[in-house]
Protein backbone atom coordinates (compact mmCIF):
# COMPACT_ATOMS: atom_id res chain seq x y z
CA UNK A 1 0.00 0.00 0.00
CA UNK A 2 1.51 3.60 -0.84
CA UNK A 3 2.11 5.49 2.20
CA UNK A 4 -0.61 7.85 1.30
CA UNK A 5 -2.39 7.39 -1.95
CA UNK A 6 -4.41 9.05 -3.43
CA UNK A 7 -6.63 11.80 -1.33
CA UNK A 8 -10.12 11.41 -2.44
CA UNK A 9 -11.52 13.50 0.87
CA UNK A 10 -12.57 16.22 -1.52
CA UNK A 11 -12.58 14.69 -4.37
CA UNK A 12 -15.68 14.30 -6.69
CA UNK A 13 -16.70 10.47 -7.94
CA UNK A 14 -15.92 11.08 -11.04
CA UNK A 15 -12.74 12.38 -10.11
CA UNK A 16 -12.40 9.27 -8.32
CA UNK A 17 -13.08 7.12 -10.78
CA UNK A 18 -10.75 8.81 -13.10
CA UNK A 19 -7.61 8.02 -11.16
CA UNK A 20 -8.54 4.42 -10.43
CA UNK A 21 -9.03 3.67 -14.27
CA UNK A 22 -5.36 6.01 -14.43
CA UNK A 23 -3.68 4.09 -11.40
CA UNK A 24 -4.78 0.72 -12.59
CA UNK A 25 -4.28 1.16 -16.59
CA UNK A 26 -0.56 -0.27 -16.40
CA UNK A 27 0.37 -3.48 -14.76
CA UNK A 28 -0.64 -2.17 -10.99
CA UNK A 29 -2.40 -4.90 -9.20
CA UNK A 30 -4.20 -1.79 -6.92
CA UNK A 31 -4.71 1.56 -5.62
CA UNK A 32 -5.43 3.29 -2.85
CA UNK A 33 -7.28 6.33 -1.50
CA UNK A 34 -7.88 8.04 1.38
CA UNK A 35 -11.31 8.93 2.67
CA UNK A 36 -13.20 10.46 5.39
CA UNK A 37 -14.20 8.30 8.09
CA UNK A 38 -18.10 7.82 7.33
CA UNK A 39 -19.05 6.97 11.09
CA UNK A 40 -18.64 10.91 11.80
CA UNK A 41 -20.73 11.89 9.51
CA UNK A 42 -23.63 9.45 9.13
CA UNK A 43 -26.78 11.23 7.99
CA UNK A 44 -25.11 12.97 5.18
CA UNK A 45 -25.57 12.38 1.41
CA UNK A 46 -22.52 10.83 -0.63
CA UNK A 47 -20.91 13.41 -1.84
CA UNK A 48 -22.36 16.33 0.63
CA UNK A 49 -19.70 18.86 1.40
CA UNK A 50 -19.05 18.57 4.99
CA UNK A 51 -16.20 19.68 7.44
CA UNK A 52 -12.75 18.47 5.69
CA UNK A 53 -14.79 17.20 2.82
CA UNK A 54 -16.75 15.00 1.02
CA UNK A 55 -18.91 12.29 2.84
CA UNK A 56 -19.42 8.72 1.15
CA UNK A 57 -20.87 5.78 3.41
CA UNK A 58 -18.75 2.30 2.44
CA UNK A 59 -21.76 1.20 0.53
CA UNK A 60 -20.48 3.86 -2.09
CA UNK A 61 -17.19 2.18 -2.23
CA UNK A 62 -18.85 -1.07 -2.05
CA UNK A 63 -20.63 -0.30 -5.05
CA UNK A 64 -18.09 1.15 -7.08
CA UNK A 65 -15.48 -2.06 -6.50
CA UNK A 66 -18.57 -3.95 -7.94
CA UNK A 67 -18.94 -1.45 -11.02
CA UNK A 68 -15.68 -1.22 -11.94
CA UNK A 69 -14.89 -5.11 -11.43
CA UNK A 70 -12.82 -4.63 -8.74
CA UNK A 71 -12.06 -6.51 -5.42
CA UNK A 72 -12.21 -3.81 -2.44
CA UNK A 73 -9.18 -3.55 0.10
CA UNK A 74 -9.67 -2.43 3.50
CA UNK A 75 -10.72 -0.13 4.89
CA UNK A 76 -8.28 0.27 7.34
CA UNK A 77 -7.26 3.70 9.66
CA UNK A 78 -5.21 6.13 7.96
CA UNK A 79 -4.97 9.03 10.92
CA UNK A 80 -7.77 10.94 12.48
CA UNK A 81 -11.23 10.79 10.78
CA UNK A 82 -9.46 9.01 7.75
CA UNK A 83 -9.89 5.77 5.97
CA UNK A 84 -7.67 3.93 3.34
CA UNK A 85 -9.57 2.23 0.70
CA UNK A 86 -8.17 -0.10 -1.82
CA UNK A 87 -9.18 -1.70 -5.05
CA UNK A 88 -7.43 -4.47 -6.53
CA UNK A 89 -7.81 -6.23 -9.60
CA UNK A 90 -9.93 -9.92 -9.46
CA UNK A 91 -8.58 -12.66 -11.35
CA UNK A 92 -10.66 -14.81 -14.01
CA UNK A 93 -12.33 -17.56 -12.18
CA UNK A 94 -11.50 -20.73 -13.70
CA UNK A 95 -14.63 -22.50 -15.16
CA UNK A 96 -16.47 -25.06 -13.54
CA UNK A 97 -14.81 -28.32 -13.62
CA UNK A 98 -16.35 -30.97 -16.31
CA UNK A 99 -15.83 -34.54 -14.11
CA UNK A 100 -15.20 -37.20 -16.69
CA UNK A 101 -16.10 -34.82 -20.17
CA UNK A 102 -19.32 -35.20 -18.81
CA UNK A 103 -21.36 -32.41 -19.78
CA UNK A 104 -24.05 -33.69 -16.93
CA UNK A 105 -21.50 -33.06 -14.32
CA UNK A 106 -20.43 -29.70 -15.14
CA UNK A 107 -22.07 -28.35 -11.56
CA UNK A 108 -21.68 -31.61 -9.97
CA UNK A 109 -19.93 -32.45 -7.09
CA UNK A 110 -16.07 -31.65 -7.90
CA UNK A 111 -16.50 -29.33 -9.65
CA UNK A 112 -16.16 -25.54 -8.88
CA UNK A 113 -19.57 -25.15 -8.67
CA UNK A 114 -19.66 -26.98 -5.91
CA UNK A 115 -17.55 -24.78 -3.66
CA UNK A 116 -20.62 -22.11 -3.68
CA UNK A 117 -23.23 -21.67 -0.79
CA UNK A 118 -25.83 -19.54 -1.88
CA UNK A 119 -27.10 -19.71 1.91
CA UNK A 120 -24.42 -17.19 2.68
CA UNK A 121 -25.67 -14.80 0.26
CA UNK A 122 -27.45 -11.89 2.37
CA UNK A 123 -29.59 -11.02 -0.72
CA UNK A 124 -30.49 -14.75 -1.85
CA UNK A 125 -31.11 -15.75 1.72
CA UNK A 126 -33.28 -11.97 2.46
CA UNK A 127 -35.30 -12.33 -1.54
CA UNK A 128 -35.77 -16.46 -1.40
CA UNK A 129 -37.18 -16.22 2.08
CA UNK A 130 -39.76 -13.62 1.17
CA UNK A 131 -40.41 -15.01 -1.50
CA UNK A 132 -41.41 -18.46 0.49
CA UNK A 133 -43.39 -16.13 3.08
CA UNK A 134 -45.57 -15.21 0.13
CA UNK A 135 -46.22 -18.42 -0.96
CA UNK A 136 -48.02 -19.33 1.97
CA UNK A 137 -47.65 -23.23 2.24
CA UNK A 138 -49.77 -25.29 3.83
CA UNK A 139 -48.21 -27.41 6.78
CA UNK A 140 -47.46 -30.77 5.00
CA UNK A 141 -46.54 -28.81 1.46
CA UNK A 142 -45.64 -30.90 -1.89
CA UNK A 143 -42.61 -29.33 -3.27
CA UNK A 144 -40.67 -29.54 -6.65
CA UNK A 145 -37.33 -28.24 -7.15
CA UNK A 146 -36.18 -28.26 -10.83
CA UNK A 147 -32.27 -28.04 -11.05
CA UNK A 148 -32.14 -29.33 -7.07
CA UNK A 149 -28.48 -30.03 -6.97
CA UNK A 150 -27.11 -30.67 -3.88
CA UNK A 151 -30.31 -28.80 -1.85
CA UNK A 152 -29.29 -25.71 -0.65
CA UNK A 153 -32.42 -23.95 -1.90
CA UNK A 154 -34.04 -27.01 0.06
CA UNK A 155 -32.16 -27.05 3.34
CA UNK A 156 -33.07 -23.13 3.36
CA UNK A 157 -36.77 -23.67 3.23
CA UNK A 158 -36.02 -26.16 5.78
CA UNK A 159 -34.41 -23.75 8.37
CA UNK A 160 -36.67 -20.97 7.42
CA UNK A 161 -39.77 -22.61 8.31
CA UNK A 162 -38.95 -25.73 10.79
CA UNK A 163 -42.64 -26.61 11.45
CA UNK A 164 -43.03 -27.55 8.03
CA UNK A 165 -43.16 -31.36 6.92
CA UNK A 166 -42.80 -30.94 2.91
CA UNK A 167 -42.89 -33.94 1.04
CA UNK A 168 -40.41 -33.20 -1.50
CA UNK A 169 -39.10 -33.99 -4.98
CA UNK A 170 -36.03 -32.55 -6.62
CA UNK A 171 -34.96 -33.37 -10.20
CA UNK A 172 -31.18 -32.70 -11.91
CA UNK A 173 -29.22 -34.45 -14.35
CA UNK A 174 -26.24 -34.53 -11.78
CA UNK A 175 -25.67 -37.85 -10.61
CA UNK A 176 -22.91 -36.39 -8.28
CA UNK A 177 -25.27 -33.26 -6.61
CA UNK A 178 -27.65 -36.05 -6.21
CA UNK A 179 -25.39 -38.33 -4.53
CA UNK A 180 -24.47 -35.53 -1.86
CA UNK A 181 -28.39 -34.28 -1.41
CA UNK A 182 -29.71 -37.93 -0.48
CA UNK A 183 -26.80 -37.83 1.96
CA UNK A 184 -27.65 -34.60 3.14
CA UNK A 185 -31.20 -35.07 3.47
CA UNK A 186 -31.45 -39.32 4.63
CA UNK A 187 -33.44 -38.67 7.40
CA UNK A 188 -36.36 -36.11 5.59
CA UNK A 189 -39.27 -37.00 3.17
CA UNK A 190 -37.04 -36.58 -0.18
CA UNK A 191 -37.07 -38.32 -3.66
CA UNK A 192 -34.39 -37.12 -6.19
CA UNK A 193 -34.60 -38.21 -9.90
CA UNK A 194 -31.39 -37.97 -12.11
CA UNK A 195 -33.16 -36.91 -15.36
CA UNK A 196 -32.94 -34.00 -17.37
CA UNK A 197 -35.72 -31.04 -17.22
CA UNK A 198 -36.69 -31.77 -20.91
CA UNK A 199 -37.88 -35.15 -19.33
CA UNK A 200 -40.03 -33.97 -16.68
CA UNK A 201 -43.24 -34.14 -18.54
CA UNK A 202 -42.79 -38.01 -18.80
CA UNK A 203 -42.04 -38.24 -14.65
CA UNK A 204 -44.78 -39.41 -12.82
CA UNK A 205 -44.41 -36.48 -9.68
CA UNK A 206 -47.87 -35.66 -9.20
CA UNK A 207 -48.69 -31.86 -8.76
CA UNK A 208 -47.40 -29.61 -6.02
CA UNK A 209 -48.15 -26.47 -3.84
CA UNK A 210 -44.40 -25.07 -4.47
CA UNK A 211 -42.17 -25.44 -7.71
CA UNK A 212 -38.94 -23.85 -7.62
CA UNK A 213 -36.79 -23.53 -10.48
CA UNK A 214 -33.57 -20.64 -9.10
CA UNK A 215 -30.81 -20.60 -11.82
CA UNK A 216 -31.34 -23.48 -14.27
CA UNK A 217 -33.87 -21.44 -16.58
CA UNK A 218 -31.66 -19.81 -18.70
CA UNK A 219 -28.71 -23.35 -18.62
CA UNK A 220 -28.28 -23.88 -22.12
CA UNK A 221 -30.64 -26.65 -23.84
CA UNK A 222 -33.53 -25.87 -21.35
CA UNK A 223 -36.62 -24.54 -23.46
CA UNK A 224 -37.72 -22.30 -20.75
CA UNK A 225 -40.95 -21.57 -21.67
CA UNK A 226 -41.79 -25.10 -22.99
CA UNK A 227 -41.08 -25.56 -19.01
CA UNK A 228 -42.72 -23.01 -17.73
CA UNK A 229 -45.73 -23.82 -19.40
CA UNK A 230 -45.79 -27.13 -18.09
CA UNK A 231 -45.09 -26.58 -14.80
CA UNK A 232 -48.33 -23.87 -14.21
CA UNK A 233 -50.62 -26.38 -16.16
CA UNK A 234 -49.54 -29.78 -15.29
CA UNK A 235 -47.46 -29.81 -12.31
CA UNK A 236 -49.34 -27.10 -9.62
CA UNK A 237 -52.05 -27.55 -7.53
CA UNK A 238 -54.89 -24.99 -7.60
CA UNK A 239 -53.71 -22.87 -5.20
CA UNK A 240 -49.76 -23.75 -5.89
CA UNK A 241 -47.18 -21.16 -6.20
CA UNK A 242 -44.34 -21.25 -8.50
CA UNK A 243 -40.95 -19.50 -7.71
CA UNK A 244 -38.62 -18.56 -10.54
CA UNK A 245 -35.03 -17.76 -9.61
CA UNK A 246 -33.16 -15.62 -12.50
CA UNK A 247 -29.56 -15.08 -12.08
CA UNK A 248 -28.23 -11.73 -12.12
CA UNK A 249 -25.08 -11.71 -11.43
CA UNK A 250 -21.82 -13.96 -12.04
CA UNK A 251 -18.70 -14.88 -9.74
CA UNK A 252 -15.20 -13.38 -10.15
CA UNK A 253 -12.12 -13.99 -8.05
CA UNK A 254 -14.49 -15.42 -5.33
CA UNK A 255 -16.69 -12.21 -5.25
CA UNK A 256 -20.65 -12.06 -6.13
CA UNK A 257 -20.62 -9.39 -9.09
CA UNK A 258 -23.90 -7.94 -9.87
CA UNK A 259 -24.98 -8.38 -13.69
CA UNK A 260 -24.28 -10.29 -16.88
CA UNK A 261 -20.94 -9.39 -18.70
CA UNK A 262 -21.10 -8.76 -22.40
CA UNK A 263 -18.38 -8.46 -24.72
CA UNK A 264 -17.47 -4.28 -25.58
CA UNK A 265 -20.06 -3.20 -22.49
CA UNK A 266 -18.34 -2.70 -19.24
CA UNK A 267 -21.45 -3.03 -17.25
CA UNK A 268 -24.00 -5.43 -17.55
CA UNK A 269 -26.43 -5.74 -20.06
CA UNK A 270 -29.92 -6.55 -18.82
CA UNK A 271 -31.64 -7.20 -22.13
CA UNK A 272 -32.17 -10.68 -22.15
CA UNK A 273 -32.34 -10.74 -18.35
CA UNK A 274 -36.01 -7.96 -18.64
CA UNK A 275 -37.04 -9.97 -21.47
CA UNK A 276 -36.82 -13.24 -19.88
CA UNK A 277 -38.65 -11.57 -16.59
CA UNK A 278 -41.38 -9.95 -18.29
CA UNK A 279 -42.54 -13.37 -19.85
CA UNK A 280 -42.50 -15.17 -16.71
CA UNK A 281 -44.44 -12.19 -15.36
CA UNK A 282 -47.14 -11.59 -17.55
CA UNK A 283 -47.65 -15.44 -18.61
CA UNK A 284 -47.75 -16.22 -14.65
CA UNK A 285 -50.53 -13.19 -14.44
CA UNK A 286 -52.57 -14.76 -17.76
CA UNK A 287 -52.66 -18.17 -15.56
CA UNK A 288 -54.31 -16.41 -12.61
CA UNK A 289 -51.35 -15.83 -10.53
CA UNK A 290 -50.59 -12.79 -8.64
CA UNK A 291 -46.48 -11.99 -9.09
CA UNK A 292 -43.79 -9.99 -7.70
CA UNK A 293 -40.39 -9.90 -9.44
CA UNK A 294 -38.05 -9.09 -6.10
CA UNK A 295 -33.80 -9.27 -6.14
CA UNK A 296 -30.88 -8.14 -6.58
CA UNK A 297 -28.18 -10.29 -8.04
CA UNK A 298 -30.65 -13.15 -8.41
CA UNK A 299 -34.11 -12.10 -9.39
CA UNK A 300 -36.84 -14.04 -8.19
CA UNK A 301 -40.00 -14.19 -9.77
CA UNK A 302 -42.88 -15.64 -7.31
CA UNK A 303 -46.38 -16.49 -8.67
CA UNK A 304 -48.90 -17.66 -6.27
CA UNK A 305 -52.46 -18.00 -6.62
CA UNK A 306 -55.09 -15.58 -6.04
CA UNK A 307 -57.23 -18.18 -5.05
CA UNK A 308 -54.57 -18.96 -2.19
CA UNK A 309 -54.30 -15.57 -1.13
CA UNK A 310 -57.82 -15.12 -0.46
CA UNK A 311 -58.62 -18.42 1.13
CA UNK A 312 -56.15 -18.04 3.69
Amino acid sequence: MSAAGFDATGASLLEIIAHLDGALAGDAPEAWLIALDPDATAGAFPGEPIAGGRHRPLRVWVELADRLGLRLRGPRPAGPGRLAIGFARRTTAPAPAVVDDDPRERYGAASAFARLDKREEPGFVLDLAEALERARLPPRPRVLELGVNTGDAIALLLALHPGLAPQVVGVDHSASALAVARARFADRDVALHAADLADLPTLPVGRFDLVLAIGVLQSPGVDDRALLRHVVQERLTPTGAVILGVPNCRYRDGELAHGARMRNFRQPELGLVIKDVAFYRKYLQQHDREVFVTGHHDLFVTGVARASRDLR
